[in-house]
């Protein structure tokens, strides 16, 4: 069901750099394809079981536990196949990961989620040659260090050895292209969104520990396209509006850019439209980790205070693609998204644009 909500977001991408002509169309739509918006609020009622359902074969998978009795036959297997598969993987993965040196280690839960994105329901996922796969995330050095004997007479020698050395890679665009260069097929955007899903799910615990932001599991769009970072409740955790405001840290009273939405730490925050990240980083300043993406027309958004980055520049993505983790870097004072809409440059009031 994301297809007409992209494609209709698309539509729409000129009229919405404009608030009159955004709710102008909105209306219009809305009237003129009414049937249509209530097929697609009928079937995304109907993939909310379905979310449950694939929530429950990724728990199946990676914890363990009984598969219910009244799995058909074909999905039991898969989910077998898959915890055979990845108990393998993780095999391969500590191998590589004791290769690697320093504090960063290989992050393990990453490198599964894609794997269960790209193989869960093929026949014999562990037929896969794991090594290579594992190999993707990484690149090799070759280096050198120096080594302590003890002879036999008590005395000790200094020599040089070399080694092979793991350094994980932190950038998803190159772990992507290392993964279609070995597979020979191009990882495709859904694939990539979908084990984005897996990795917040397994990281951040959206299922059982209550971690995640209820409904943010699930993009909510609206009639004209737009979709909110944080998913459908995002009007029960504004605490602080668009304007002029008391700056909660000088309490001074200043303008504020956007509207600050307070959500746990970990919530998966997701791209208001398709377009492409123009920025992906660290802002001393205030921001802290933040994205940007522009979608075209002279309309751009950012998400800020975040925890973790979900993209890197460069990356195309798509109304709900997870493009961060919610959290309180920089000038902040708890947990929130900071999100903001611009037109050709000056900040507007995104609750012209929430759904």
């Amino acid at each position: 069901m994301a297809v007409p909500a992209v494609a209709l977001a698309k539509a729409v991408a000129m009229s919405l750099s404009s608030e009159k002509g955004r709710k102008a169309i909105g209306w219009v739509v809305a009237a003129v394809l009414s049937p249509v918006i209530l097929l697609v609020a009928f079937f995304c009622s109907l993939g909310s079981g379905a979310a449950d359902h694939n929530r429950s074969a990724v728990e199946l998978c990676f914890y363990g536990g009984t598969v219910p009795a009244g799995i058909p036959a074909e999905y039991r297997a898969c989910i077998e196949e898959m915890r055979n598969a990845l108990t393998q993987l993780d095999t391969v993965t500590s191998q590589v990961g004791s290769l690697v040196e320093g504090e960063s280690g290989l992050d393990a839960i990453r490198i599964k989620a894609i794997f269960y994105a790209l193989y869960f329901g093929t026949a014999d996922p562990a037929s896969q040659d794991l090594q290579k796969f594992t190999d993707c995330f990484v690149t090799y050095e070759e280096r050198t260090r120096t080594v302590t004997t003890e002879n036999e007479d008590g005395t000790t020698a200094e020599t040089e050895e070399t080694y092979t050395a793991a350094v994980p890679i932190t950038d998803l665009v190159q772990i992507y292209e290392n993964i279609g260069a070995v597979t020979g097929s191009e990882v495709t955007p859904e694939q990539q969104s979908n084990a984005d899903s897996v990795y917040s799910l397994l990281r951040y615990g959206y299922t059982g520990s209550g971690s995640g932001f209820i409904g943010s599991d699930v993009p909510f769009i609206g009639a004209d396209g737009f979709c909110s970072p944080i998913g459908e409740h995002w009007r029960n955790v504004v605490t602080s509006e668009f304007g002029n405001r008391i700056d909660p840290i000088t309490g001074q009273r200043r303008g504020h850019t956007g509207i600050d939405l307070a959500v746990p730490t970990g919530t998966p925050i997701r791209a208001a439209l398709p377009g492409t990240v123009t920025v992906s980083s660290y802002d001393r300043g205030g921001y802290g980790y933040y994205v940007m993406i522009d979608h075209g027309n002279g309309l751009t958004t950012l998400y800020g205070h975040c925890s973790q980055l979900m993209v890197s520049v460069g990356r195309a993505v798509e109304a709900g693609t997870v493009v961060a983790m919610s959290g309180s870097t920089g000038r902040s004072t708890g947990p929130h998204l900071h999100f903001e809409v611009r037109v050709n440059g000056d900040r507007v009031n995104p609750r012209s644009y929430l759904p």
